[in-house]
């Protein structure tokens, strides 16, 4: 029944949108940019209907096209139709943005097939055991890290439904929040880079992915934050929907010389420093290395804020610019005043850039020739007793004699020392040394081992993503090179997290823990040639789009359909938040039926030519898009994260539950959006301070 009341929606919705075209359409006079329009329309009914995306894009633009052509001239239309299918076909071959696509999918795929993701839920759903709401918490951030490291949203909330779902409704959790959980969570890989969304954007729009990564960390962080604020009060208010994990869940199982120490005391890490001094059967090693396992924060808080330190007070460079006169300055002015004074003067007088041509007996730089006895440099040595100003164009500062040979360049920085301390940067100090203490003085043995699980699954991938997300926004790689260390990374993290298993199993049933070695080169082949197919499998899907898309758009432009919609909309005296609002609400309306591949590729087109003319950065708008794609994701009755959902749930959860616990959190990303409009500087301010825009 509920899958005939979407099927109903989505036939009445298509007859809408027939409707409107046969009803407004002035048949008597047809024009071309009519013609563009109706296959505006017509390809979204096709999409509906179910018709392959990138095929439909490509064969409406072939026959669209044709006809454009053959109204100007019907021999050469066929030709031309061919034609253009290779210039834009070549056109994305040639793209390079379009390289990282496969390799960042190819890093995500071998993320989830390495069973990576399992350990990385269970370690943070016991390190997140006593706040409120915590298998909720967890989930959402295993799923804004997953999202990193994959961007694909069917894949997170598929995965994240088979681990945490289950888990969830064991632990007695309402339904409807859990589900909400997993699909906003698993929504986040739209928006948080490195998002295929924004290397698509970024290609479609010209707008730089670097930039696009960057503006978008910020706003990534904010919406997951929102969304754990939300689930820890409403657990708090009411603690009947997301009850407290019972001792069973927090249990964890300690190792031998854990438990000998444990024995003298519940603080682990002054059970490490007795052991070291000795008298107890664990050896002063083994101590060592579990001290060092728990300096690991201290270490890295004290690197961090070293850091800080040299940059909060790295000394200003100061430039000596005495006697350097800036190139052009304060002469186009005069060259101007000369030229209108001298009406009969001829072209020839003046040099190329504006400048008066010199007079015969000076040089080619405005400066007087020397006598045969001057140096080697060109320039007068001034007599001793009268030192002479270097002759200079009309309208130029005097330029100071010249220096000799044993003073400094003009360009040589002034030394200077360390810049004081801010206040900020004691304020930090203040805040890390009050919170390693409070994690320190509350670090039992407990707590260690839990560390030493967030050690082994959560801290490596999340380096592997920092880095890979790093060397793209401080310009250390481009997009398609980090791609490529991050893919090379994921192999490496499968073979190791795989290795790691066989060998414990191995150790467990008594056999040579050689045969691990094996093991692992067998599995890791077969979820390396896995990961190679799907990659194949998206990557080509993502390709045909832009081919197809990229002959859509050639025929909608070649019908004049562009500058019908940018006539309607400038006509319509919009402010620039007026435009936004409009386009925001048709790519959320557009988010119901159609991806966001569709979405990017067929729409961005048609509105990113009029952000010139409302002067908004085609920057933030993808920002805002980003997120607007997000709600659309989340928004019933046509929200593709609830089917991702559905498909993998227990046979008695209904989708009316699905749909009614992403409410909520739809309504959160709304938030967001008016947080990002009302403080742009949330996307902006990271691409202005990296990248001086």
């Amino acid at each position: 029944m509920k899958l005939r009341k979407e099927l109903w929606f989505g036939l009445t919705l298509m007859a809408i949108i027939v409707g409107m075209v046969i009803l407004f359409t002035p048949w008597g006079h047809l024009t071309n940019g009519h013609l563009g329009l109706i296959m505006l329309a017509l390809i979204v009914v096709a999409i509906m209907l179910g018709f392959p995306t990138a095929f439909t894009l490509m064969g409406m633009g072939v026959f669209f096209a044709w006809l454009a052509y053959r109204s100007v001239n019907p021999d050469l239309a066929v030709q031309q139709v061919l034609d253009l299918m290779v210039q834009r076909a070549y056109g994305v071959m040639s793209n390079d943005v379009l390289t990282a696509v496969p390799l960042f999918v190819f890093m995500g795929y071998l993320v989830e097939r390495s069973a990576l993701i399992d350990r990385l839920f269970k370690s943070l759903h016991l390190a997140m055991a006593d706040v409120p709401g915590s298998l909720a918490v967890a989930t959402i951030v295993t799923c804004a890290v997953f999202a990193t490291a994959t961007g694909i949203v069917g894949a997170v909330v598929t995965l994240m439904g088979l681990l945490a779902f289950p888990a969830m409704l064991k632990a007695r959790y309402n339904v409807s929040v859990s589900a909400g959980a997993i699909t906003a969570g698993g929504c986040l890989g739209i928006l948080i880079p490195p998002s295929i969304l924004l290397i698509v954007y970024g290609a479609t729009a010209g707008v730089s992915v670097v930039q696009l990564y960057a503006g978008a960390f910020f706003p990534g962080i904010m919406l997951a934050g929102l969304y754990v604020a939300y689930v820890i009060i409403l657990a708090k208010l009411k603690p009947s929907l997301m009850p407290p994990l019972p001792e069973s869940e927090r249990y964890v199982e300690l190792p031998a010389f854990a438990q000998q120490l444990a024995g003298r005391g519940r603080h682990a890490v002054v059970g490490v420093a007795r052991a070291l001094r000795g008298g107890t059967t664990v050896t002063k090693r083994t101590a060592a290395v579990q001290l060092l396992i728990m300096m690991l924060p201290a270490l890295a808080v004290v690197a961090l804020l070293a850091v800080g330190y040299r940059s909060a007070t790295a000394p200003e460079v100061k430039v000596d610019t005495t006697g350097l006169v800036e190139t052009g300055a304060g002469l186009a002015a005069d060259a101007e005043a000369e030229s209108a004074g001298s009406a009969g003067q001829s072209q020839a007088e003046e040099s190329g850039t504006g400048l008066q041509e010199p007079p015969p007996e000076e040089s080619g730089t405005g400066l007087q020739e020397p006598p045969a006895e001057e140096s080697a440099t060109g320039l007068q040595e001034p007599p001793p007793e009268e030192p002479k100003a270097l002759a200079v164009p009309p309208g130029a500062e005097e330029i100071a004699p010249a220096a000799p040979e044993s003073a400094a360049p003009a360009t040589a920085a002034e030394p200077a020392g360390r810049l004081p301390v801010p206040t900020g940067f004691w304020i930090t100090l203040g805040v890390c040394v009050a919170a390693l203490a409070y994690i320190y003085l509350r670090w039992n043995w407990e707590r260690h081992e839990v560390f030493k699980r967030l050690l082994i699954s959560f801290f490596p991938l999340t380096i592997l993503i920092l880095a890979v997300l790093g060397s793209i926004v401080f310009g250390l790689a481009t997009p398609t090179e980090a791609a490529a260390i991050g893919a090379f990374g994921g192999f490496v993290l499968a073979a190791i997290y795989r290795f790691l298993e066989h060998w414990r199993t191995a150790r467990s049933n008594g056999r040579n823990p050689a045969s691990a070695v094996m093991a692992t080169v067998k599995e890791l082949g077969a979820i390396t040639k896995e990961s190679s197919f799907l990659t194949a499998k998206t990557s080509a899907m993502v390709c045909w789009l832009f081919v197809g898309s990229a002959i859509f758009s050639a025929a909608f432009a070649l019908l004049g359909g562009q500058e019908v919609v940018e006539k309607w909309v400038l006509s319509l005296d919009l402010t620039p938040t007026q435009f936004l609002i409009l386009a925001q609400f048709i790519i959320f309306v557009l988010g119901w039926p159609l991806e966001w591949t569709e979405i990017i590729i067929i729409f961005m087109p048609i509105f990113i030519p009029l952000l010139t003319h409302f002067q908004i950065d085609p920057l933030f708008f993808g920002l805002l898009v980003a997120l607007n794609l997000q709600t659309a994701f989340l928004s019933p009755p046509v929200a593709m994260a609830a089917f991702y959902l559905k498909g993998v749930a227990p046979a008695h959860v209904t989708l009316n539950q699905i749909f009614g616990g992403m409410l909520p959190f739809m309504g959160i990303q709304i938030l967001a959006i008016v947080l990002l409009y009302v403080f742009p500087e949330i996307g902006l301010w990271l691409p202005h301070v990296l990248y001086d825009r």
